[in-house]
């Protein structure tokens, strides 16, 4: 059974049910009927035309339940005969279902869910373990998002930047259960880079693979978490850094500057810095700028306050960081570095403990401790 087949057919074939008339939720049950066939048949005898049979298969278990549904009767009217499969469309098909699964009138949890399950082909079970929730929960989060957009048409193109977000959430997931959604989030955005030329989605998919690039050294033998200044460089993907500069590159080029282009040219900076002490951090502030201008985004801020605390000294990042909101996620993690840096090693060591309590995950708040320990320790013997 060639499951990763199965995972880019799913959103193929929903596309194609919901473009012949299926709304979405009766479109996505009846492929999950076909597929729970294509388990049980496909080893023993595999079709020729896998798409073809998955289509062929989940019409008829559509027209299924249309005949055994009263209320949809008329809908059988407009289905009388089979249509034969259509793969020249599937294209715009599949990029339909990205902008349906990512619907505004979705929560972002729900639209995340949606995509993994309708876009990436995940099972409930598989979704569910990666977010560590019951399965029974992530069950009633995706009929619920499902019931929501099966009543919306496609009249209007869709909107990119929402596919964007929920994709770049995804990411942020990274790594939980037995799938890796840091990098199911970059297959589905090469996916989606692949159907649209939209700058964004380029600066996504660079800024992705930049950020994956280094995911070997992020972490030590033992488990703990490895700061960006004191990671092996060595470790570094060099192929996918080269892959996401080149798409950055081509999507800077087209003069539309977003986001997610703005936070990739950080991102290049720091890999193409061969020690941490040669990062030009005096263009990563100049891009911060660009990406404050074009979002105002308080955590932009925030880091950006950590780099002029590099590029200019730490007393100009301490007065940059001094005029954020004391309660922004990491706040206090930025506080007691650029005191450190400051060499005021007291204070630095009270707020990496303060900011150990605040820590959003084990690793982190191990880290903290560890830099306030490491401060105390240096305190008593000096």
């Amino acid at each position: 059974m060639n499951e990763p087949l199965l995972r880019e057919l799913v959103p193929e074939v929903i596309g194609v049910l919901v473009r012949r008339g299926a709304d979405f939720a009766a479109a996505e049950d009846a492929v999950q009927d076909a597929l729970v066939e294509a388990v049980r048949g496909w080893p023993a005898d595999p079709p020729k035309d896998p798409k073809g049979w998955l289509v062929t298969v989940a019409w008829r278990k559509f027209l299924d339940a249309v005949r055994s549904d009263t209320s949809r009767r008329r809908r059988e009217e407009l289905v009388e005969a089979e249509p034969a499969p259509d793969p020249g469309e599937s294209v715009d098909d599949t990029l339909r279902l990205y902008f349906l699964c990512a619907h505004p009138s979705l929560t972002p949890a729900s639209a995340v869910a949606l995509t993994l399950r309708a876009v990436g082909g995940l099972t409930t079970r598989q979704i569910a373990a990666a977010y560590l929730v019951p399965e029974a929960t992530m069950a009633q989060r995706i009929s619920r998002a499902k019931r929501t957009v099966s009543g919306v048409r496609f009249d209007q193109p869709g909107d990119v930047a929402t596919v964007v977000r929920v994709l770049y959430l995804v990411f942020n997931e990274g790594y939980s259960g037995d799938v890796d959604l840091a990098a199911e989030a970059i297959r589905l955005t090469r996916q989606l880079a692949a159907r649209t030329r939209h700058e964004e989605v380029a600066g996504l998919l660079a800024l992705m693979l930049l950020h994956h690039a280094r995911r070997p050294a992020r972490t030590g033998s033992d488990g703990r978490l490895v700061p960006l200044a004191e990671q092996d460089r060595s470790l570094w993907d060099t192929r996918l850094i080269a892959e996401g500069v080149e798409l950055l590159q081509a999507a800077l080029a087209r003069d539309r500057l977003g986001e997610f282009q703005a936070q990739a040219a950080v991102a290049a900076l720091h890999a193409d810095a061969r020690a941490a002490e040669e990062t030009d951090w005096v263009q990563i502030v100049e891009w911060y700028d660009e990406l404050v201008r074009l979002t105002d985004n308080p955590l932009a801020r925030l880091n950006r306050a950590v780099a002029v605390g590099e590029a200019d000294g730490p007393r100009a990042g301490l007065a940059a960081l001094a005029a954020l909101d004391p309660s922004l996620p990491r706040h206090t993690a930025a506080l007691a570095y650029l005191h450190e840096r400051a060499g005021d090693l007291s204070s630095a060591a009270r707020l990496y403990a303060e900011a150990a309590g605040k820590a959003p995950n084990v690793p982190e708040r191990d880290h903290l401790t560890l830099q306030a320990a490491r401060l105390n320790t240096r305190l008593r013997s000096g």
